[in-house]
């Protein structure tokens, strides 16, 4: 087999890995310490990076028995922000994941894989909560893919949330610096908590927070990450006291079910988390450029505001 673009950069395992679906790992790793997985003609360890155009030659494999595939993900399209040979943003709708797994058959990636099938490489850059909406990168290209994602690591991106929480924000209160411990409950779930600095399973985690607009009530801000942990935004919000309107894990359960329910709020439905990626700001990865993208609020999220009452 030739290494095509959706090989490129990767080490020969995970190359392997990839394309012998089926194959058990450790018989894998076997054929290639002994030799016979041939790379150009010559022998090759399990890290060797493969470049495009690399003739990679494999023995005979048996596969293991699998069970039926599920039904392919159905294809869809998502709005478009920004997209060129390299990457790809989009605008995520809230409630669809960005990949499936736990439960969940499929995602925004299987959805585009399907709606693109000539598409040779297209690979998530980072993710998005579930219930979370707005800008979501994807790597065209596998360099693009390790270029962003190391800009990723060393915090070199600007991301920006739009949140609405329940009460008055204190203005004061613009950095929080506080580690986060993730956990999965007695069921599987992910659950994150906020624990002291020198909790020995803590990341030091920190959240800027502004005040963009302020009701009656309630309070928009704009939340920057300098670091990307789970549910970062959420529990930095929920653990100041002011937790984010509709979250079904952190947030105000029964506030979430009358507004889900349209009571209040002179009937508008709202059975969502107000949580928005509404800026992200990133270097291109070839061509070095700033790029800056802007994702406006979900058209739900805008009529809940213009509906909230104004203080007094």
């Amino acid at each position: 087999m030739v290494v095509d673009e959706a090989g490129d950069g990767q080490r020969l395992d995970n190359f392997l890995l990839r394309l012998l679906k089926g194959v058990p790992k450790t018989h894998v790793y076997r054929v290639i310490r002994s030799g016979e997985v041939r790379v150009n003609k010559g022998r090759a360890a399990a890290d060797t990076r493969l470049t495009v155009g690399d003739e990679v030659r494999v023995p005979p494999v048996r596969t293991v028995d699998r069970p039926a595939a599920a039904a392919p993900a159905p294809a869809r399209e998502f709005p478009v922000l920004f997209e060129d040979e390299h990457l790809l943003a989009i605008d995520k709708p809230a409630g669809i994941a960005v990949h499936g797994g736990s439960g969940v058959s499929f995602g925004v990636i299987e959805q585009l894989r399907q709606a693109r099938p000539t598409a040779s490489f297209l690979e998530l850059v980072h993710r998005l909560d579930r219930e979370t909406s707005g800008i979501l990168l994807l790597a065209k290209k596998r360099s693009a893919l390790v270029a962003l994602q190391d800009q990723f690591r060393s915090r070199d991106t600007g991301k920006t949330y739009a949140a609405l929480v329940i009460g008055a924000w204190p203005a004061r209160l613009k950095v929080i610096d506080v580690a986060l411990h993730k956990t999965l409950d007695a069921r599987g779930e992910r659950h994150v908590q906020p624990v002291a600095a020198d909790h020995p399973d803590g990341r030091r985690s920190i959240s800027l927070v502004q005040v963009a607009q302020v009701f009656e009530g309630f309070t928009l801000l704009d939340v920057t990450i300098k670091t990307g942990r789970t549910h970062q935004i959420r529990v930095h919000l929920a653990q100041a006291g002011h937790p984010i309107v509709g979250d079904p894990k952190y947030g105000d359960f029964a506030l979430n079910r009358q507004w889900a329910r349209g009571e209040g709020l002179s009937g508008a439905r709202f059975d969502r988390m107000f949580l928005h990626a509404r800026r992200l700001a990133f270097d291109h990865p070839a061509s070095g450029a700033r790029i800056e993208l802007s994702a406006a609020l979900p058209a739900e999220c805008a009529t809940l505001l213009s509906r909230l009452p104004q203080p007094h």
